[in-house]
């Protein structure tokens, strides 16, 4: 048994030998050729294809983002002539682009020669990595489509939330735009939004104006009320169903304190209320109402 095993031992080493002084033949070989004799055949054996595979995947890259746009372009088409909600169009867009834009990549990768089944295995092994590293993007995700399914708003309506108020431009697939009223954009992302409050002030046909309009003691208020009474009624913004409310609200150190509730459009609120704060300051003062200014009655005795 011992011979047995040290005769395979020599001829193992034997054979270690001649791999060895093989290549040792061939590095030498390779090395004292002149570069005329092993390039040629370098280059077509690895260079070529691989030029070849470069100006296609090129060629490729250039006519794909071709594609993508004409797919976009017919989508919004096809989006705009169907009616759909804007809200709806500005995520399926981007979404679509983002799906395509992923498929591009994936038959260049192809094109090149590197097995995109193994690229996708190591993705999907990475999954867990990525998906902990990308955390807030996904809920973001998850976000923009609990916003699209739920409608909580749409493109157009005024909102506030996360401390910003403004009109909706566009629901994107992470992130909602909206335009502030002094002509800001702010990008807020779904994940909150979908989890947070959010105030949708065109949810409702109407909205509720307020007003406290304040008049000094001793002034008629009944006169005030009526005067009031007279420009609701003017404004044909003013819806008259349910009526507006006209009362008195509190009796201050030094006025005397009515409350105006009216309901207008959404679209209307800004307008009414600053026309109404305009007449009011106008019209009190003819009808002898005086606007009060804060005092104190000093009494000194002797």
């Amino acid at each position: 048994m011992e011979n047995d095993t040290l005769v395979e031992q020599v001829a193992e080493n034997i054979q270690d030998t001649t791999a060895v002084n093989s290549m040792v033949e061939g590095v030498k070989k390779l090395a004292t050729s002149p570069v005329s004799d092993w390039l040629p055949d370098l280059v077509k054996e690895y260079l070529v294809p691989f030029g070849i595979k470069l100006v296609a995947a090129i060629v490729v890259l250039i006519l794909g983002r071709w594609v993508i746009k004409l797919i976009k372009k017919g989508l919004t088409k096809v989006l705009l002539r169907g009616n759909t909600d804007p809200s709806l169009n500005s995520f399926v867009m981007s979404l679509v682009s983002v799906l395509l834009t992923f498929f591009l990549i994936l038959a260049i990768v192809g094109i090149l020669g590197i097995n995109t089944s193994s690229l996708v295995a190591l993705l999907a092994s990475a999954g867990l990595a990525i998906g902990m590293a990308l955390s807030g993007t996904l809920q973001n995700f998850a976000g923009g489509v609990m916003i699209m399914l739920f409608k909580p708003f749409k493109v157009g309506d005024f909102i506030a939330a996360q401390g910003y108020e403004g009109r909706v431009n566009s629901i994107q697939i992470f992130s909602t735009h909206i335009l502030t009223p002094d002509n800001k954009t702010v990008i807020l992302p779904n994940g909150a939004l979908s989890t947070g409050p959010v105030t949708n002030f065109n949810k409702e046909t109407d909205r509720r104006l307020d007003w406290v309009f304040s008049i000094s003691y001793g002034d008629d208020y009944d006169q005030a009320k009526a005067v009031l009474q007279r420009l609701c009624d003017a404004d044909a913004r003013i819806l008259k169903e349910p009526a507006p409310i006209i009362e008195l609200i509190k009796m201050s150190d030094n006025s005397i304190d009515i409350t105006v509730r009216a309901r207008v459009k959404p679209e209307d609120y800004w307008a009414v209320f600053f026309r109404m704060n305009e007449l009011v300051y106008k019209t009190f003062p003819e009808e002898g109402l005086h606007f009060p200014f804060p005092q104190v009655d000093v009494h000194v005795k002797n």
